[in-house]
């Protein structure tokens, strides 16, 4: 029997709102999240993950948490000779620029990856097949079918059930413990998305669900934005994120209140129609805000 031992990797799940966009950083061609081991000379896990991150992608790291550490012994295609590999993974904001890295970097969007959670144009067409593939799992344990069923219903907001943008992560466990995608070992599609090395689209989908979950109590969508925004690409950033088309007037009354932001005194027409003003989030406000918590609003059309 070989000697096991465990293996610990630190990986990054680098997140950025690009032209409406919500983007992930890549190696490998897009296949694969930065990711490097933790050495003894790292002083902390952060100094180690932003030292790998580095060295892969040449971008800098703003806002840096930390997001789930991965262990299940067969979560890697890795031989078992090679041990078992722990994987602590975080979630990092920041503004996209180019990434002249030594790990083949690039940028590429959420829902290349995961195209049923984009919603801001309606329901996606990927559903359909998706529920048919699940149709046929659910099928497959008539002792289990009402459990199965009921476990779509709630995930994917089939039957009448409403969409629940946070459960991204679930809905990809259900893909995957149901066959349907390739890390599964089913065929790759265009309902079932791009498919990443190991596990990595699991991490993705994890970071996906915090940062939804996230936007809505606390104000990190700031870290994405640049310096100075309009209303509207701050609400299309925060819709970016959501996959949801958000309520306007909603939206603008609901940040009004929350007390966020402030107007610079500057104008922009870059948006094509008339002048808008411009903002920039209010500094001063960010202790008081971590304390207490700020909701972003998420009311649908």
């Amino acid at each position: 029997m070989a000697d096991m031992h465990a293996h610990t990797e630190l990986i990054a799940v680098l997140t950025a709102v690009t032209d409406g966009d919500p983007r992930v950083m890549t190696v490998r061609s897009g296949d694969a999240l930065p990711s490097g081991p933790f050495e003894f000379g790292h002083r902390s896990l952060q100094s180690g993950l932003r030292e790998w991150v580095g060295g892969q992608t040449g971008h800098p790291v703003g806002y840096l948490e930390q997001l789930y550490t991965f262990a299940d012994r067969d979560r890697s295609t890795v031989d078992d000779d090679a041990g078992r590999i722990i994987s602590i993974s975080y979630l990092g904001l920041v503004r996209e620029q180019a990434a002249p890295g030594a790990g083949r970097p690039s940028w590429h969007g959420w829902y290349e990856y995961f195209p049923w959670e984009d919603h801001r144009g309606g329901r996606p067409d990927q559903l359909r097949s998706i529920g048919e593939r699940l149709d046929e799992w659910i099928a497959t344990d008539p002792a289990r079918r009402d459990h199965r069923q009921r476990r779509a219903d709630f995930a994917f907001g089939f039957n009448g059930a409403s969409w629940n943008e946070d459960l991204a992560l679930q809905r990809y466990e259900l893909m995957f413990e149901a066959g349907i995608v390739s890390e599964s070992g089913a065929s790759t599609d265009a309902a079932t998305g791009r498919p990443m090395f190991a596990d990595h689209r699991r991490i993705l989908a994890t970071g996906i669900a915090r940062l939804r979950a996230k936007i809505k109590y606390r104000p990190v969508v700031f870290e994405l934005m640049a310096e100075s925004f309009t209303l509207l690409q701050l609400q299309r950033a925060v819709e970016a994120l959501a996959g949801l088309k958000l309520h306007k007037p909603n939206f603008r009354r609901l940040i009004d209140l929350a007390d966020l932001i402030e107007e610079t005194g500057g104008m922009t027409s870059e948006t094509g129609g008339r002048p808008a003003k411009l903002y920039r989030y209010r500094h001063a406000i960010l202790e008081e805000r971590a304390l207490s918590g700020s909701r972003l609003p998420l009311s649908r059309n």
